[in-house]
């Protein structure tokens, strides 16, 4: 009888553990979820604007088309990689001070970030104001460059309401409050499809109309974003305006800088991909063929940065609150999330790409070129879907130093010199390019799969307690206590 009694407490043991681990990975995916779902949304819905603004222009002309795509793909992702970067900073900061209960420094931080931010966007500005003769000192097509040029100056606006987005978006993300953004993009697309069809095929409006229809949409969720925040939305992390984000700014500048320049080399690298792409004998099929390619791949992307922000939020609270172990539970099943829908979002372009490539264009040169980079594309689609969840861990995890070395050393030191050889000298055209930089893009993923599994959580506890103790403010003690008594 004891015997019995004894084989079935054995039997009944791998049961409880297959249940106590449903429920661990139910408890940790609507952890996930809350962050990953609104932060896809609002991507897929800032994106869509840029999506649509671009498939507006594609109707007006093959040259406004890849005028575009110069634009876009170079000086306004050169500025959002800067933005972007200097903002996931933020990310760090507020998800490690969050998740240690001290919930009276994120309003500040979040002002410190806009201060931060605007000083970059102004900096940057020339950038835009010049366009058109950078692009022809580049050795880019004169009559694209000088149609890039004028797109350009309709992307000053995006850029300043970047610095809001971006530095909103972290901010409300590490409470887990990101859902709140996606009410707003829903509004701003909504809009933006209405008045973009109004602009251009209506009133025949072309460049002006499209661009001023996205430089609206795009300012549309700030607007609310401010306004839910000065309403109350979030009064444990907000506590108005205050003098003291004008104060030691040092050490927030320091991480953003290093943030910065951890972005800027992940986002850069695709626009260098598209300047070696301008270089073509027949640079307008070619440029209109990639930016398709890139316009598909960034809609698969933003669902595994939508990861990346889960995947931020979910270490940096972890390792804020001390638990190594949930930390590296969170790691494991967003990754394994991020990675199954990644391959049912190739799975979905293989069955649909015909229809997918003439929603862009109506060239059936284009089209020819865009089915001819394919195989290249699905690379590319199935690396995203692995390689933003790791950058999302080392955001949370503050080792953002780290990271930019590697970009450097895999993207600029093999992906790029590589990407020319074979573009180039080899012969094969925009496709050796795309080929030595998806091999870039693969080295650095299997560098930052490596320092994932090299990396000490508990140790990095400890690292977190100390950073948030250092980035305390000196009154924010007594603060954060009232709060936890509440």
């Amino acid at each position: 009888m004891a015997l019995e009694d004894s084989s079935e407490k054995l039997l009944s043991q791998p049961l409880e553990y297959e249940e106590s681990l449903h429920r661990r990975l139910g408890t940790e995916s609507k952890k996930i979820w809350a962050v990953a779902g609104p932060a896809i949304f609002t991507q897929f819905a800032t994106t869509g604007v840029t999506g649509i603004t671009q498939a507006f222009l594609g109707h007006v002309g093959a040259t406004e088309l890849a005028a575009f795509a110069l634009s876009n793909s170079v000086m306004d992702r050169l500025a959002a990689a800067i933005l972007l970067g200097m903002a996931s900073a933020l990310e760090t900061l507020c998800g490690q001070s969050y998740g240690a209960k001290q919930y009276h420094v994120l309003g500040i931080y979040l002002q410190r970030s806009w201060i931060i931010l605007l000083v970059t966007a102004i900096i940057i500005l020339p950038l835009f104001l010049f366009t058109s003769p950078l692009m022809r000192l580049l050795g880019q097509d004169p009559r694209i460059s000088h149609v890039a040029g004028l797109i350009s100056l309709w992307f000053i606006p995006v850029v300043f309401s970047n610095v809001f987005n971006y530095t909103f978006q972290m901010y409300f993300q590490s409470q887990s409050k990101n859902s709140v953004i996606s009410y707003f993009s829903l509004i701003s697309i909504t809009l933006h499809v209405v008045l973009s069809w109004a602009s251009v095929i209506k009133l025949h409006w072309g460049i002006s109309g499209a661009m001023a229809t996205m430089a609206i949409a795009l300012w549309i969720p700030v607007i609310g974003q401010f306004a839910y925040v000065l309403c109350g939305g979030c009064p444990k992390t907000w506590k108005g305006f205050t003098w003291r984000a004008f104060t030691d700014l040092w050490h927030i500048v320091k991480l953003s800088l290093s943030s910065g320049v951890m972005i800027f080399l992940e986002l850069w690298y695709g626009s260098i991909l598209v300047l070696l792409t301008g270089y073509m004998a027949n640079a307008e099929v070619a440029l209109d063929a990639l930016s398709i390619c890139l316009n598909i791949t960034v809609w698969e992307i933003i669902i595994s940065w939508g990861f990346l922000a889960a995947a931020g939020v979910r270490v940096g609270n972890e390792l804020g609150a001390g638990n190594a172990k949930a930390a590296k539970f969170s790691i494991v099943v967003v990754s394994a999330t991020s990675i199954l829908i990644g391959c049912a979002v190739i799975v979905l372009f293989l069955c649909f790409r015909r229809s997918i490539v003439y929603l862009f264009t109506t060239s059936d040169a284009v089209a020819d070129a865009v089915f001819d980079l394919t195989p290249l594309l699905v690379l590319n689609l199935f690396l995203n879907s692995i390689q933003p969840v790791l950058l999302g861990v080392i955001v949370g995890a503050g080792w953002q130093n780290l990271v930019a070395y590697v970009n450097i050393a895999c993207y600029y030191l093999v992906g790029v010199p590589l990407g020319v050889i074979l573009g180039y000298l080899t012969g094969y055209g925009v496709k050796g390019i795309w080929m030595g930089m998806n091999f870039g893009t693969l080295i650095q993923t299997l560098v930052l799969l490596f320092i994932n599994w090299k990396i000490d959580w508990d140790k990095e506890v400890a690292i977190a307690k100390a950073r948030v103790n250092k980035w305390l403010l000196p009154e924010s003690v007594e603060t954060c206590h009232q709060n936890e008594d509440l």
